[in-house]
């Protein structure tokens, strides 16, 4: 795929600095008159006089060699006229024998030669054209091609796992949406996206398994790609129930997802502080950096088989993110208009990199993993001092909420309120008793008073 887009920017580039070199006489838009400047398209001038007589036999004088240009001898009688008017001068002598200023000649026979418009059948006149096409050419035969490439990598990934899915999922699929999934169970979000649900296990509502390619359908995804490599991913998310695990948050990951996770997941930041030499206390592989609410949890969730496995599989592995409080991003919108604690629950997520798909079968201890972490979760239980930790933890996350969106609440409080009595004084006003009405008003207003009078506060003094 990256041969394509390469092979197809060299040939860009060739053309642009081929065509480049007859820049200067592509510039010359002219160049394709020069064959006409010849004496044979000009009127011929005789040099005999003599043929220039005009009917009335004199020879017509020309004033400078501009009046050739012109093309045009006006005709000057209707402008002199009136110098020849009797009545317009007095004493004026009509028989004078002086000669006009300007005596009426004929117009010389001009030609004009047939000019072809300016049309160039040479293929260099088009460069930019054909430059266009090719890139268009070579934009749709990059998705035809990346779009077939992702589908069968998606297709040989759920055929290597399938036997293992089927062992721990009744279902394989989605039986709501069978429209919009193919016939491998994938459903396509996108040309990129592939996502697919098991469900039928104990201990989990089900599993998400979702394939984020390479955008390979996309040529400029393609050449940002070679300055910028990225890798196709393999997310799992696993809903867990709601009373298959103890109160703790953990995550190991690579160190610029556990930075990015750290700002940007709720419970991550909240719960979790970032652990320093994780090396050392947790015997992980050099890169990766651990989260951890409990200690001890994050010790039994990093046993001797997950390092191994960590160990020898380490550029596969993206994160490990256990949570009980789950909660995704943060949101962006100010969390002052939050007036409840969001929903949480229970999940197990990881993520991988896929290799290329002729070594698919490499992923196969990566998904023996998942069910191994899912299966010690379900068994693993905190110790007394641990789970009052937790609880504390819970407490204070709630505390510091609760503060944050005391103004917002109060002011939804008062909002009620009012509403409250809005209601209240139209249905007094609607009933027909005056002297109801009158005891709700005079309540009104003591409730206003009451509320205008300023506070004092009452000290009790003890009798000596």
């Amino acid at each position: 795929m990256k041969l394509i887009s390469i092979g197809t920017l060299f040939v860009i580039f060739l053309l642009a600095g081929s065509l480049n070199c007859d820049k200067e006489e592509d510039d010359n838009d002219f160049s394709e008159f020069e064959d006409f400047d010849t004496d044979d398209d000009f009127v011929k001038v005789s040099s005999d006089r003599s043929e220039l007589k005009g009917p009335g036999g004199s020879v017509p004088s020309f004033q400078s060699e501009d009046a050739e240009d012109d093309g045009v001898v006006e005709d000057e009688d209707s402008e002199f006229d009136h110098f020849t008017d009797e009545e317009e001068f007095e004493g004026f002598n009509k028989d004078t024998s002086a000669p006009p200023a300007f005596e009426k000649t004929g117009e010389p026979k001009l030609t004009v030669a047939n000019v072809p418009l300016h049309f160039s059948a040479h293929w260099k006149s088009y460069w930019m054209e054909m430059i266009m096409i090719a890139g268009l050419l070579a934009y749709f035969g990059n998705y035809f091609v990346g779009r077939s490439k992702n589908s069968k990598i998606a297709s040989h990934w759920l055929q290597t796992h399938r036997t293992l899915l089927e062992e721990n999922f009744a279902m394989i699929g989605d039986d709501t949406q069978k429209e919009n999934q193919g016939p491998d169970g994938f459903i396509k979000e996108s040309e990129s996206v592939y996502t697919l649900w098991c469900s039928g296990r104990t201990c989990c509502e089900g599993m998400l398994v979702e394939l984020k390619l390479i955008r390979r359908q996309d040529l400029v995804a393609i050449i940002s790609d070679i300055m910028k490599p990225s890798q196709d991913q393999l997310h799992i998310k696993i809903e867990l129930s709601s009373d298959i695990m103890d109160p703790f948050v953990f995550c190991v990951a690579t160190k610029k997802t556990a930075s990015k996770f750290f700002k940007e997941m709720y419970d991550l930041s909240k719960f979790c502080i970032l652990v320093n030499n994780p090396e050392t206390k947790y015997n992980v592989p050099t890169g990766m950096s651990v989260l951890s609410e409990i200690p001890e949890a994050s010790s039994a969730m990093l046993d001797s088989r997950v390092t191994a496995m960590m160990s020898k599989y380490g550029h596969l592995i993206d994160y490990i993110y256990v949570s009980d409080q789950y909660n995704g991003v943060i949101s962006q919108e100010d969390q002052s208009q939050q007036l409840k604690m969001p929903d949480v629950k229970k999940q197990l997520s990881l993520g991988f990199n896929l290799p290329n798909a002729n070594d698919m079968e490499s992923t196969k201890p990566l998904m023996v993993l998942v069910f191994y972490l899912l299966e010690k979760i379900k068994r693993y239980r905190l110790s007394k001092e641990g789970v009052q930790k937790a609880e504390k933890n819970r407490q204070r996350v709630e505390e510091e909420f609760m503060k944050s969106t005391h103004a917002a609440r109060a002011e939804a409080a008062a909002l009620r309120r009012e509403e409250k009595r809005k209601l209240e004084k139209e249905r007094v006003m609607a009933e027909d008793d005056p002297e109801k009405q009158r005891r709700w008003e005079k309540k009104e207003q003591k409730r206003q008073q009451k509320r205008n009078q300023p506070k004092m506060k009452q000290l009790s003094v003890k009798a000596l």
